[in-house]
């Protein structure tokens, strides 16, 4: 052959390149993108699944209630508008173990005129994300696609997707949940305790109005609680022993609404079943950090906490905030958006409050999931002192909004931009 004849090589394509690049585009990746995009960063998000399949009634079960300061990241982002028709404010909390007759009542009423929060299903979610997302220049959306390895050198990260593309960024969000990809390739452990619970979510339709109460009743087994959605809806979080969910979620129809009925009583009139049913297991974890080099992870891939309460998605939309307003600064200064002084201050700023909360979920679940007499003294009298020191209950009905503690300014609606759009 000469070397007229000789067939060349093609070149490999260029890598792609962006600002940052989150993988993950749930609830938590999907926001952060927005948020990111909307300031004008380069951003590109990676999923696993078709954003349109996850956004499909049906697919999902659990709906997420979204507190006071997490509504103004949404807000702020763009994407509370395109979901705000679908959720349900919560505007009384009441809180009682078991039978007992002492129990603690929160009314959004004796602290301003807000909401304590709403109630949105998931995939409601997640559709208002990718329409958001569809509407900014700035970011782009490779779904489905998964990502299979991670090379970092002094400059940036380049990410691999199983489809051979290749993308090169100043910063990479793992945002891919508790058994996230992004973690595991960047070598950052992660400690795990199980509770031995699964959460059993459905959603009722009642004949009465709930007047945007939750109620949050400690069983034995776990907390049962019944959240306000729009309409004479309810979404339901029953907390059951492992090994009896599956077979509880998996029971036909009829049998199913009767055990739950028994949970639920008959204050809002008959129930019937409104969505389909799901079981999670239950799970705490801590990832070791939640920077490395060029990387950070936020939410469930950095923290997993029980359901309790309904802080985690919250804590998730924390991360976001917080990431948020250190990435655009660092943008405006002319900073690296991904190095090493930026990532710190997000880890210093975050690392505490997910901790604490850890730590307060998981001594929830602890004391009241049991039948035990005299710890069943100690929390119904300590609901009854709640209850009894409006002090201490304004501070703990503040808490449910998530506006105490060092705020970022994304959750106190406020948005800075950055003036040129990376695209």
């Amino acid at each position: 052959m000469t070397q007229r004849d000789t067939i060349p090589v093609p070149a490999s394509p260029p890598p792609l390149t962006c600002e940052v690049l989150i993988i993950g585009g749930g609830p938590v990746g999907g926001l952060a993108a927005c948020a990111l995009a909307q300031s004008g960063l380069g951003v590109i998000v990676v999923e696993t699944a078709d954003p349109a399949e996850l956004a499909r009634p049906g697919t999902d079960g659990r709906s997420i209630a979204i507190a006071l300061s997490a509504k103004r990241v949404f807000d702020g982002a763009g994407v509370w508008p395109l979901l705000a028709d679908e959720a349900g404010p919560i505007m009384q909390i009441r809180v009682t173990d078991g039978a007992a007759p002492l129990f603690l009542h929160y009314d959004h009423d004796s602290i301003g005129a807000d909401p304590f929060g709403w109630i949105v299903e998931n995939t409601t979610i997640r559709r208002a994300i990718h329409q958001r997302l569809a509407h900014l220049p700035a970011a782009r959306v490779f779904a489905p696609a998964r990502l299979v390895g991670l090379a970092r050198d002094k400059d940036a990260i380049t990410a691999t997707l199983d489809d051979g593309r290749v993308i090169r960024a100043a910063l990479v969000v793992g945002a891919d949940g508790r058994g996230s990809t992004v973690r595991q390739l960047a070598g950052i452990g992660v400690r795990r305790f199980g509770y031995g619970q699964s959460g059993i979510v459905t959603t009722v339709a009642h004949a009465k109005p709930h007047h945007g109460i939750a109620h949050e009743r400690f069983l034995p087994s776990g907390p049962f609680a019944i959240l306000p959605m729009t309409g004479n809806r309810s979404s339901i979080v029953w907390t059951e022993r492992l090994h009896l969910a599956d077979r509880i979620v998996n029971q036909d129809d009829q049998t199913f609404l009767a055990e739950l009925t028994t949970r639920f009583g008959d204050f809002l009139g008959e129930i019937t079943l409104a969505g389909p049913r799901f079981h999670y297991p239950l799970t705490l974890q801590l990832a070791d950090r939640a920077v490395d080099t060029w990387l950070v992870l936020i939410g469930d891939a950095a923290h997993g906490m029980h359901p309790v309460a309904g802080q985690g998605m919250n804590m998730g939309i924390r991360d976001v905030a917080a990431l948020a307003e250190v990435v655009v600064d660092a943008r405006r200064l002319g900073l690296d958006v991904g190095g090493p002084d930026v990532l710190e201050r997000y880890q210093r700023w975050r690392r505490f409050d997910n901790m604490l909360m850890l730590g307060l979920t998981d001594a929830l679940v602890r004391l009241f999931s049991n039948d035990v007499a005299p710890l069943k003294l100690v929390r119904d009298l300590g609901l009854a002192t709640v209850q009894r020191l409006p002090g201490l209950k304004r501070f703990f009905m503040k808490h449910a909004m998530g506006v105490v503690g060092d705020l970022p300014v994304w959750e106190n609606a406020v948005l800075e931009r950055v003036a040129t759009p990376a695209f």
